[in-house]
């Protein structure tokens, strides 16, 4: 057993995105490619020798072997010792939630999300910092720069750790810790949660079913849900996780998730469903027949917070992501608490968390969390939502019309132009940037532009800039038309267009989502010529 250096050569394509280096697995396959970023990952790392790190993934095609590779590195590198997750299975948010409860340095995450898996799906890799959260710009663009300049990396020519038993091996002098993935993140979610309560209304004559999308949730709602809940045997439907997500995409909404969709909008559905991603950071929420939008989630969980044990005692504040509707403004303007909004992208929270500025966070791609981790956490949703149903005995139906009663209605949907290509694509968002000058004032039927601008954010807690971060439209009713490109796709570019409008009026919060948006919707296309840049008729995905 011994330490190699191997010599190699810079990769023009590993600048991490908003979630990460994201690519094909194929890529990922080449020889040195995975191994370069890894080695940029410890090279930016000031006093990362003799640390704890934690490393586990999503279970898809290419996460153990790339575990292998990291611990033969991390070992190579003077890393003292890795927490790694039984079968190399550890989701996002439990990641996060071991980085914090072990005091760890740092964690090395195995995940392309919600993209599609298999051998030739995608794969993705991220560092999270010491709080749990992804890394910040400053860390992801230190491990670019070392990635632009790497000559050689070094690794353990040693055997395989075997994953699939809890234990304590050794490369070298760094200890490998096999342990299990789901008792540290199903014990801090018994201390945020009433349990006893959940436990009481899922074996009453509440029915629920939870969609693993045979993802890296399964284990963890398996124990949670049927175990220490005591829902009925079968209630988590996909719960085993697979390399290829048993040939799905595990992406939880409307279209992706078309299995429970279809149970909860049949016959004799259950009185609640909900569905996670590839690494369990996101969530879906519906009731019988009904489908609760993020945005809209994110603001009945802060209007309802006191109702849950873990959050008795008030939010310090909120924030959400740029895209994501105004519909929590509304709530927290009403309970005399501060709203932020942020970029998309979960590390733009983790230090309105740290600092105590805000509880709870969403965005509209169906992720919702709080401080209790620094990522987003679809089973923590979950429960959320369960635990307030138990409280308040109403439907979830009930209690979003009842919130909309109090607060009004925001009309939101997202149109997803997924896979274009990407000249055409950035040609649309620099045509639309060099309008944003010129468009306020301007009159297009019933609308009149009050503000357009490319959005740029500075952190209020350590001054950083970030720019370009999507076009906003705004017109004079408070409706909005946002335009961004997406950073988490691995073919081409992902054109998101975000819509939104309020409707005070609950007489008329009953209308069809995209029947009320449909104005919108239309001007969209006048304002960017969607069509004439995308060369698609419609949108691949609306949620």
């Amino acid at each position: 057993m011994s330490i190699k250096t191997i010599t190699t050569t810079p990769f023009s394509d590993q600048k991490p995105g908003t979630s990460g280096l994201r690519k094909s697995v194929t890529v990922f396959q080449q020889p040195h490619y995975l191994e370069n970023f890894v080695q940029s990952i410890f090279d930016s790392l000031e006093g990362v020798q003799g640390q704890t790190l934690v490393v586990g993934g999503d279970g898809r095609f290419y996460n153990r072997q790339a575990i292998q590779i990291i611990l033969k590195m991390a070992a190579a590198n003077g890393i003292g010792r890795i927490l790694v997750g039984k079968g190399g299975i550890m989701s996002t948010p439990a990641a996060s939630a071991v980085i914090r409860q072990y005091k760890a340095f740092g964690g090395i995450v195995l995940s392309a999300s919600h993209n599609p898996g298999g051998p030739n799906g995608d794969f993705g890799i991220k560092y999270n910092i010491t709080n749990g959260g992804p890394a910040p710009e400053k860390i992801t663009n230190a491990i670019f720069a070392k990635s632009k300049t790497i000559n050689s990396y070094k690794i353990f020519d040693t055997e395989d750790i075997d994953l699939d038993k809890l234990s304590v091996k050794r490369i070298g002098e760094m200890a490998v810790e096999v342990i299990d993935p789901v008792e540290p993140y199903a014990r801090l979610m018994e201390s945020l949660f009433d349990f006893a309560s959940i436990r009481k209304l899922l074996q009453g004559n509440f029915k629920i079913c939870i969609d693993s999308m045979h993802a890296v949730t399964g284990p963890y709602a398996q124990d949670i849900m049927e175990k220490r809940l005591g829902a009925p045997a079968g209630t988590v439907q996909n719960g085993v996780p697979l390399e290829d997500f048993g040939g799905g995409h595990p992406d939880p909404n409307l279209v992706y998730a078309h299995d429970l969709v279809e149970i909860l909008f049949g016959d004799n559905a259950p009185d609640f469903g909900a569905a996670s991603d590839g690494d369990g950071d996101r969530n879906m929420i519906l009731g019988n027949n009904f489908f609760v939008t993020p945005s809209d989630s994110l603001a009945v969980l802060t209007a309802n917070a006191t109702l849950v044990p873990g959050y008795k005692d008030g939010l310090s504040g909120v924030a959400r992501s740029m895209p994501t509707s105004a519909a929590v403004d509304r709530v927290a303007e009403k309970l005399g608490i501060d709203c932020y909004e942020t970029p998309t992208g979960w590390k733009f929270f983790g230090n309105l968390l740290d600092a105590d500025k805000a509880t709870l966070c969403g965005e509209e791609s169906f992720g919702t969390g709080s401080n209790h981790v620094r990522e987003k956490d679809g089973l923590w949703a979950v429960l959320f939502w369960l635990n307030i149903l138990a409280v308040t005995e109403k439907s979830v139906e009930e209690i979003v019309k009842d919130h909309w009663k109090t607060y009004g209605r925001n009309f939101y949907s997202r149109h997803d132009y997924e896979a274009v290509a990407s000249e055409p694509a950035n040609e649309l968002m620099d045509r639309l940037r060099s309008m944003t000058g010129d468009l306020p004032g301007k009159q297009f039927g019933d609308y009149t532009v009050d503000y357009a601008d490319d959005f740029s954010y500075t952190d209020p807690v350590d001054g950083s800039v970030s720019q370009k971060q999507g076009i906003r439209i705004g017109f004079t009713d408070g409706s909005r038309i946002v335009f961004r490109l997406s950073g988490t796709g691995t073919k081409g570019a992902t054109l998101r267009v975000y819509l939104e409008s309020y409707e005070p009026d609950a007489s008329k919060h009953n209308v069809d989502t995209q029947v009320g948006l449909k104005p919108l919707i239309d001007l969209a296309e006048e304002i960017a010529l969607i069509r004439q840049f995308t060369q698609r008729e419609k949108p691949t995905v609306i949620t």
